[in-house]
Parts: structure tokens; sequence; C-alpha cells
């Protein structure tokens, strides 16, 4: 990739090269050519006016001789023109044989009085040549230089020019390539980088970056890269959220599916009983309605729990946060399932708070919270048992710990106590009528309280259940979102 651009650069800049190369010769050697005819001109002119200090009789008394001298000593053919246009002396060829060159424009221009020069081919000599022709007082003097001698100087000058030229892009090349090899590597990279991008791997990162363009390119591609590393990473954690709440659907689906059939079976099954005769047997029919009637309301517990969790889940559940104190709450809910407690005669005991102490919570939540974890304590601990409530104080709250000497939890089952329908003896908690929602109330409850829950235990000495409240407010909406 780095080589492919290098070549790709040193190509373009040659092709400027050779292509400005060529417009400079082309536009030099037009203004050499102009500039050296220019300059041959002049100098003829000049040797031109050296012929009129001559007076007119030394001119007539030139020979062929005395005028092949002065044109090798001007550097061209000289011609000597009467004022009628006859040709007196010629450097190169015989005047007798020579038209008359009156009409010539530069002739003219002489004859007249003035300097005349003209380009044109020579009908003597059959070549193009530089005309300059000036008055003499025998009449007119011509000085003609042909262009093949000028094209040559002219050409001399292009080649060095040229020379001079290339000599000169000599190290406009070196430094193009130098230039052309530091941005194609770091291009490349670039290009590499964003390849790397295009692959899904956003861990990569570019580590030349510079402050100018390409260094400003690298920065965006380098934040480019880290914004789509946080969005996949968030996609990812979302995918994983969808995946375990698609497990969790299918496990409610399943575990309430598995929750209704059990009642509803009953119901269905002494209900027939009964329509088939075993209502007017006065030995069963009133077991078999209490029978039903324990079922249903199984069912409107399981149904209201379920509503309250989703309420809550959903976040539609609306609370009425305010300060209370907290030791009221506690005996509240102490007292009314005291008659329970007292029906399995187990000792249900309220270690006192300072009274003043408060708590900033919704109270109906924590009276629910208190119940359904008195009433696990209550159905999990043997006759002539003992539950303790007792409060903590924390550094941000308040700790409520309700604690049983029941029959204990093992330890692999506690993290997931609070999970719904988890039952450590299932048999044995639908035997006491638990819906498995109650601990997950309790846990969403403090949740949304801005608490936490949390549980310990050991098998055969009692179960420790507590959550926590704060004693600020923390800024809860009605529906338990900060």
């Amino acid at each position: 990739m780095t080589a492919r651009i290098f070549f790709k650069l040193i190509f373009a800049v040659v092709l400027i090269m050779v292509v400005a190369l060529t417009a400079v010769d082309f536009l030099a050697s037009q203004m050499a050519e102009s500039a050296y005819i220019q300059g041959l001109t002049l100098e003829m002119q000049d040797k031109v006016k050296m012929l009129d200090v001559l007076g007119r009789q030394d001119i007539l008394d030139l020979t062929g001789e005395n005028i092949r001298a002065m044109a090798a000593a001007a550097g061209g053919r000289i011609t000597l023109i009467a004022p009628d246009g006859r040709v007196l002396l010629d450097s190169e060829a015989d005047p007798a044989k020579m038209e008359n060159h009156g009409d010539r424009p530069e002739v003219r221009q002489a004859l007249a009085g003035r300097l005349g020069t003209s380009i044109r081919r020579s009908p003597t000599l059959g070549v193009n040549s530089l005309y300059v022709a000036g008055p003499v007082k025998a009449g007119a003097a011509r000085l003609a230089v042909p262009l093949r001698e000028v094209r040559s100087q002219v050409t001399e000058i292009r080649r060095k020019l040229l020379l001079y030229m290339a000599l000169a892009f000599l190290p406009a090349i070196l430094l193009a390539g130098f230039f052309a090899r530091y941005f194609s590597t770091r291009l490349g990279a670039i290009i590499d980088y964003a390849s790397t991008l295009a692959t899904g791997d956003f861990s990569a990162r570019l580590a030349r970056i510079g402050n100018d363009e390409l260094g400003t390119l690298g920065r965006q591609l380098n934040e480019t890269g880290d914004k789509l590393r946080l969005m996949f990473e968030e996609l990812q954690h979302e995918h994983m959220e969808m995946e375990k709440l698609e497990r969790v659907r299918k496990d409610f689906v399943i575990n309430v599916s598995h929750e209704l059939r059990t009642p509803l079976a009953s119901i269905q099954g002494y209900t027939e009983t009964l329509l088939d005769g075993a209502i007017h047997d006065s030995a069963n029919n009133v077991k078999f309605l209490q029978i039903i009637q324990q079922n249903a309301e199984r069912l409107g517990r399981l149904t209201a729990d379920l509503l309250t969790l989703s309420r809550i889940e959903l976040k539609s559940q609306r609370f009425q946060f305010a300060s209370y104190y907290l030791n009221s709450l506690l005996v509240d809910s102490v007292e009314s399932l005291q008659p329970v407690a007292d029906k399995k005669n187990i000792t249900l005991h309220l270690i006192p708070v300072d009274g003043k102490r408060e708590v900033f919570c919704d109270s109906e939540a924590v009276h629910q919270m208190m119940s359904n974890l008195l009433d696990n304590a209550i159905k999990y601990t043997p006759q002539g048992g003992h539950i303790t409530v007792s409060t903590e104080d924390l550094p941000d709250g308040m700790r409520v710990s309700v604690r049983d000497t029941g029959i204990g939890i093992p330890q692999d089952e506690l993290p997931r106590l609070f999970e719904r329908f988890y039952r450590v003896d299932k048999a044995r908690s639908r035997e006491m009528g638990g819906t498995g929602l109650g601990l997950a109330i309790v846990k969403h409850m403090a949740l949304a309280q801005g608490g936490a829950v949390g549980v310990e235990s050991t098998p055969d000495q009692g179960s420790t259940f507590w959550f926590t409240l704060p004693t600020q407010d923390l800024g809860m909406g009605e529906d338990g979102v900060a």
C-alpha cells in the first residue's frame, strides 16, 4: 500500500515537472530566439551605419575583394544598391546577374533614408535570412545573415537552458521523493488503520499523528475508533441484556404457567368431583369447597404479587416518598403479623429504635416489604421459635433486619433467593401457600427507594434478611427512578 502511494506521488510530481519543463522550453525558446534576433538586428544596424562614413566615390571604388573582406569582418553578406535599385556590389553573388532590388522592403526603407529590416527567403541564395539595410551616400547598403545561423545559436542557448533546468530539477525531484515517501508512509498507515476499523478491530490506534491535515485526519479516525468501540461494547452489552431478558421472560412464562397450573388443576378437579355428585356427600363436600377456596386464595395472592412486581419493573408503580419515623413503621408491621406468629407460638420481638430516627421512603412499600419478610420468617420457623426485628445505623441510611430461628438456607442457594419463583424447597413452599415472588418484591421495592437487600443464613440455625432505607431524599421520582 505504501509503495503504491509513493510511486503514484512520484509519478505525479515527475509528470508536473515534465509539463513545466516543456512549457518553459517552448516559451524560453521563443523568447531566446526573439531576443537573439532583436540583438542581432541592432548589431547589424550598427555595422550598416559604419558604411555610411564612406564617401560616394569611396563606395563606388570598392572592388569585389574589398566587399568580401568587409562582409567577413561584419559576419554576414553585404550588398550595395544604387538609388534606382541596381545592385552595385555583393559579397556572395555577381551583381550583373542579380535582379533589381528596389522592390525589397528593407531596400525601399533604406533608399527612403531610414533603417529597414526584413526576414524572408533570398531569391538569389535560396535560404531564409535576416536583412538590415541603411542609407549610404551611394544609395543603400544591406547586411544579410542566414537564419540557420540564428537557429543554431538559439538551439545552443536552448540546450544550455535545458541542461541548467535539469540540474535545477534534480534536487527538486530528490526533495519530492523525500516528501512523497514521508506522506505515503503516513497515508499508508491511515489507510491500514481504516481497514483495521472496517474488520471490526476497534482497539487499534494511530501512533504518529502530527499537527497537519493528515494529523487532524488521524485524530478524527482515532476518535471514530473510540466511538465505534464504545458503540460496539454498548451493543454487546445490550445484546447480552436482551438475551438475559429473553431468558428471564421464558423462565417467567414457564414459572407462571406452572404456578397457575397447580391451583387451577386442583380447583377444576374438585369442582368436577362436586358436580359429579360429591356435593351431596356431607362428609366431603365442605372439605372439597375449602380446598377450592384455598387454591382460589392462592391464585389471588399470586395474581396480586405478579401485578405488584410487574408495576415495579415497568416503573408504573407510584411511590409517595416522605420522611417517616422508622420505629412507627416497624411497630405497625410487627403488630399486623403478631396474630399469625401467636398461632404458631412464635415469639415476635422488635428491638425499638430511637423514636426520632427518620427514614425517607414510601410507608406502604416498607409495610409490604416487612410483611413479606415476617410472613416468610413465620412460615419457616418451627413452633416455639423466635423472630427478632432490629435496626442498624449506616453512614447514609438505616438497615432493617429480620432474624429467625428457622430451618436456615444452604450457602449455595443464597445468591438466587431474590429471583422470581425461586424456592429452596419447592414442595414445602407450595404447601405453605407461598407464591415465590415475595422476596423478589422486597428486592425491587428496596431498589426503587434507593436501598438494597441481602441475606445471611446457616442451615438449622436460622436466617437473617435485611434491607436498607435512605435517611435523606435521593431525588427518586414517583416511579422509583433517580
